[in-house]
């Protein structure tokens, strides 16, 4: 999307762009205390952590960030948009800003950026990061979709027009809806007529198309009986793209983790319940 963001973006006068090789990034950043990253999931933007920037802000220095060619972040390199690639060009943004995380909060795919993040980085006190999880994808496409679907996403990326293609077949008010209703979530006007400016732009979904077709979990799903992180996951009963079991089958592969199942929500549970979502994470980072 275009720089600058709207006034009527999210936080947008919280907006700032910052050149840190290889790409020219979308921050938001507000409040003092304890620095907190946030990481939307794939095809998402700052826009989703909204809610939780507002609950968050006033004990913690919160950082948000639009993944690489996502939102409104310039994409630098289209061969960085893997997992390791992008939580090494997050690590070099972090340590060009000074900024030192206690905790990351993940959105989805965002949550496997924050674990690899958490074997890279140290909190300001040499402690390993928290780590908060929401609706965490850890897991990989079992049988023939395991084979079909990173192929497809490859296909894709690699056809000139198809994210013009995809943004024109798919940016219709309702077919938005039906899309976020197959999350799960049940979004208000303007959190779909958020999701919908998103789609309509062919950079946007370019760069989400690379990310899916560039993206591996192998080798983090290898290491997770070895974070060292205490981490928390949030588990929607609804969710129609990671559904919860994902969370309960990695939290036990792992040295310290625990779920907190919310059965009335689903993937976007951060969008659609906030307070509850921003108040789970204050407990865990309290306790």
């Amino acid at each position: 999307m275009r720089w600058p963001p709207p006034p009527d973006w999210p936080n947008a006068a919280l907006s700032r762009q910052v050149l840190a090789a290889p790409h020219r990034w979308h921050i938001q950043e507000t409040g003092a205390g304890p620095t907190m990253l946030m990481l939307h999931g794939a095809g998402g933007s700052t826009h989703s952590m909204r809610g939780l920037m507002t609950e968050l802000r006033e004990s913690y220095h919160v950082v948000a960030l639009d993944l690489p060619g996502q939102g409104f972040t310039q994409l630098g390199a289209r061969h960085r948009c893997g997992l390791n690639p992008m939580a090494e060009d997050i690590k070099a943004l972090c340590d060009q800003e000074d900024w030192h995380p206690d905790i990351i909060i993940g959105h989805s795919a965002g949550c496997a950026l924050a674990l690899r993040l958490s074997q890279m980085m140290l909190s300001p006190r040499g402690q390993p990061l928290r780590i908060a999880g929401i609706n965490p994808a850890l897991d990989t496409f079992d049988g023939i979709a395991g084979v079909l679907f990173p192929a497809l996403a490859k296909m894709l990326a690699a056809i000139p027009f198809s994210a013009s293609l995809f943004s024109a077949t798919s940016a219709s008010p309702a077919r938005i809806k039906a899309l976020i209703r197959g999350t799960g979530s049940e979004l208000d006007a303007e959190g779909l007529d958020l999701y919908r400016r998103l789609v309509a732009d062919r950079d946007h979904v370019d760069a989400t198309l690379l990310m899916m077709s560039q993206w591996s979990l192998t080798e983090l799903l290898r290491a997770l009986p070895e974070v060292a992180s205490q981490v928390l996951f949030l588990a929607g009963g609804k969710d129609g793209a990671v559904p919860a079991k994902v969370s309960h089958e990695a939290a036990k592969r792992m040295r310290d983790a625990r779920v907190i199942d919310l059965p009335r929500l689903g993937h976007l549970a951060h969008e659609e319940a906030p307070k509850e979502v921003a108040a789970h994470i204050k407990d865990f980072l309290e306790t």
